[in-house]
């Protein structure tokens, strides 16, 4: 199965999980709404069906509403090349607006869960 970031955490979130605030945007003018409403800074992410999309330049920290507008405008449309894409990539078609975080020191943590085709389990990746 495949889903977007933002519907990842929808799921998380309605089983207490802690997930960051976030609106999702399919235009630039969507992206500033969703901004104010969160106030800034706020992450503007591509949503695409691969990872390392922060190293191929679809995850962005927006101060502002004109750095939010230019960051959307510029990647709503893109076709973002990941390691994950191969070299057709993938085209940007909504964007996932989410407040901006703090961490102050902490540390930062990832957790996939994959479906292990060798033994056909689900598994846990952290």
């Amino acid at each position: 199965m495949k889903i977007h970031e933002y519907q990842g955490k929808a799921v998380l979130a309605q089983h207490g999980v802690p997930v960051p605030k976030g609106r999702v945007a399919y235009t630039a003018d969507e992206a500033v709404e969703a901004g104010k409403g969160l106030g800034f800074p706020v992450v503007v992410k591509a949503q695409i069906h691969a990872g390392g999309r922060g190293k191929g330049g679809g995850v962005k920290l927006a101060r502002g509403v004109d750095e939010c507008e230019a960051l959307a405008k510029t990647m709503l449309g893109m076709t973002l090349k990941t390691h994950q894409t191969g070299p057709e990539g993938r085209l940007v078609r909504r964007l996932l607006i989410e407040e901006g975080m703090d961490l102050g020191g902490a540390k930062e943590m990832y957790l996939a869960i994959l479906v292990d085709r060798a033994v056909g389990r689900p598994g846990f990746m952290a």
